[in-house]
C-alpha cells in the first residue's frame, strides 16, 4: 500500500503524486468522493497505475452543491483566494457566496482584486469591496501583467508554507496569476493533462501545484454559480461575520432572522450595522437550504 495526494482530478481519474512518481488512479466501484489535495493510500495496479483504496482524514473539506448533488472543490486547504478584476465586472453574489462556504469550512478567505493597472474602473471595483474588507476579509490589490514583480512580492509571502485554492469567474486573470506564482505551470498542466487524457481542455479540471516542498497552490476551473445547499440553518447563521455579535439576543431562541418579531440580526440590518445585500443572501441561502432533495 503506497500513499500520495491528489494534484488532478477529472471525472473519477486522479493524478497522485507519490514520494517518487505521479500515478494514474482510479477509485473502487463508482465512488467519485475523492478531491485534489486528498491524501489517499492505494495499491499499485502496473508501474504508473493504481487503484485509491481509502481517503486519509481531512483537515478541512471546501465544496459547492445545487439542489440535487455536490461537488468537492478541494480537501486540506488552509486558504481560499478569491479572485474577481476591475474589468470585467464581478459578481458579489459568487464573491459572497465563497466567503460564506470558506468561513462554513473553516478556511480563511482573501480576496484578490486584479487588473488595477486599469485605472478606469479601478475605484468603483476598491468601493465594492470595502464591504468585505470591512467584515475583516483582506483584500490585496495586483496586476499580475502590469506588475508581475509586485504581484510576487504581495502574494508570495501569503501562499508560502500553505495550502491554497485559488477560484474566480472566467475573465478575472487567474490563470495569469497561476502562471506568474507557478512558474512551470505550464509544463506542469501538460504533464497532467497527458495522464488524465483531457486533452485541450485543460481548463476543465482542478489541479494542485507545489512551487515549494511546504507549499501548495491548487487552481481550479472558472465557475459562474456557487450553490451552498449543503448548508444548514445553523451553519449559515455561523457564517455570516457580522450576524455573530446580535447571535443569541434575539427574543426567540430558535429565531431564523428572516422576518421574526424582536430580532437582533433584523434590527441591525435596519440601523445599518449590517448590510443588507448581505442579509438579502442568507435569506436566499436559506430558502436555497430547503430546498436540497439530496
Amino acid at each position: 500500500m503506497l500513499s500520495g495526494t491528489v494534484i488532478a482530478a477529472h471525472g473519477r481519474h486522479y493524478v497522485v503524486q507519490t514520494n517518487t512518481a505521479k500515478l494514474q488512479c482510479v477509485t473502487r466501484g463508482k465512488k467519485s468522493d475523492v478531491a485534489v489535495g486528498d491524501i489517499v493510500n492505494l495499491k499499485l495496479t502496473s508501474a504508473n497505475q493504481g487503484v485509491i483504496e481509502s481517503v486519509q482524514e481531512r483537515s478541512t473539506l471546501l465544496y459547492r452543491s445545487d439542489q440535487y448533488k455536490s461537488k468537492i472543490l478541494a480537501a486540506n486547504v488552509t486558504q481560499l483566494f478569491i479572485v474577481v478584476a476591475t474589468e470585467p465586472s464581478f459578481s458579489d453574489d459568487l464573491v459572497s457566496r465563497s466567503l460564506v462556504a470558506a468561513d462554513a469550512a473553516g478556511i480563511r478567505a482573501h480576496i484578490i482584486l486584479n487588473k488595477i493597472d486599469v485605472t478606469a474602473s479601478l475605484e468603483k471595483a476598491r468601493e465594492r469591496l470595502g464591504l468585505y474588507s470591512g467584515l475583516g476579509y483582506p483584500v490585496h490589490q495586483v496586476s499580475a501583467k502590469g506588475d508581475p514583480d509586485g504581484t510576487c512580492a504581495t502574494l508570495g509571502p501569503l501562499l508560502a508554507g500553505q495550502s491554497s485554492i485559488l477560484i474566480g469567474q472566467s475573465g478575472m486573470g487567474k490563470s495569469s496569476l497561476i502562471n506568474l506564482l507557478v512558474p512551470d505551470a505550464d509544463i506542469a498542466t501538460r504533464e497532467i493533462s497527458a495522464a488524465l487524457d483531457t486533452g485541450k481542455h485543460t481548463t476543465t479540471f482542478t489541479r494542485l501545484y507545489r512551487p515549494s516542498a511546504d507549499t501548495a497552490i491548487i487552481d481550479s476551473p472558472g465557475f459562474q454559480e456557487f450553490g451552498l445547499y449543503h448548508l444548514s440553518e445553523g451553519m449559515l447563521e455561523r457564517a455570516f461575520p457580522e450576524f455573530a455579535p446580535h447571535l443569541g439576543n434575539c427574543k426567540f431562541y430558535n429565531c431564523h432572522h428572516l422576518n421574526e418579531p424582536a430580532c437582533a440580526v433584523l434590527s441591525a440590518v435596519e440601523h445599518g450595522r449590517i448590510a443588507s445585500m448581505r442579509h438579502d443572501l442568507y435569506r436566499q441561502l436559506v430558502h436555497e437550504a430547503s430546498q436540497t432533495l439530496y
